[in-house]
């Protein structure tokens, strides 16, 4: 996948039904541009069943579809300014396909009325490598050699108690 470096997708189409094949196509340009072909079905998927929701439902053919992709995430956005169908009431199959296909989604109204449906990515290699843990660090004790004998240092108070011990012999 490429680099963490931001990019962002904005397009304003009218739905129609030759429209949403043409939307698949260049969403999957972009996706493939941005190195993430592993998504491209996926994200191609979920926007081609909210526009056919849209094609087939609404009054307003006017939608907005956004892509943004941090590095780290792939965030999609379809976005329409009908009044008439609100996300409860919009065909389960199309929120099923779109919970199943994504990792995250979820709906939120706009100031016109309309609504916007995202759903989102997290990043994954197109290898899937196991997840091996790392070997620990050596520590500083590791790291340095003991030594094998040391002196041990004699006590302060041996000594007094040899002079001590001497006085009370001699007195």
């Amino acid at each position: 996948m490429k680099p963490a470096v931001p990019c962002y997708y904005h397009l304003d189409v009218e739905v129609s039904p030759e429209r949403v094949g043409q939307v698949r196509r260049i969403l999957a340009a972009h996706l493939r541009y941005w190195n993430l072909e592993i998504l491209v079905e996926s994200v191609c998927h979920c926007a081609e069943a909210l526009l056919h929701t849209i094609e087939e439902h609404a009054a307003d053919k006017n939608t907005t579809i956004e892509m943004w992709w941090n590095g780290q995430h792939l965030i999609a956005a379809v976005s329409d300014n009908n009044q008439d169908i609100r996300p409860h009431n919009a065909p389960q199959g199309c929120l099923a396909q779109i919970a199943a296909l994504s990792d995250g989604w979820g709906c939120c109204a706009t100031g016109a009325g309309g609504k916007i449906i995202w759903f989102s990515w997290r990043a994954r290699a197109a290898e899937h490598a196991p997840l091996v843990p790392a070997a620990p660090v050596p520590s500083l004790q590791e790291a340095r050699q003991a030594p094998r004998e040391a002196p041990l240092p004699e006590p302060a108070l041996a000594g007094l108690r040899d002079d001590t011990e001497a006085v009370a012999a001699v007195g």
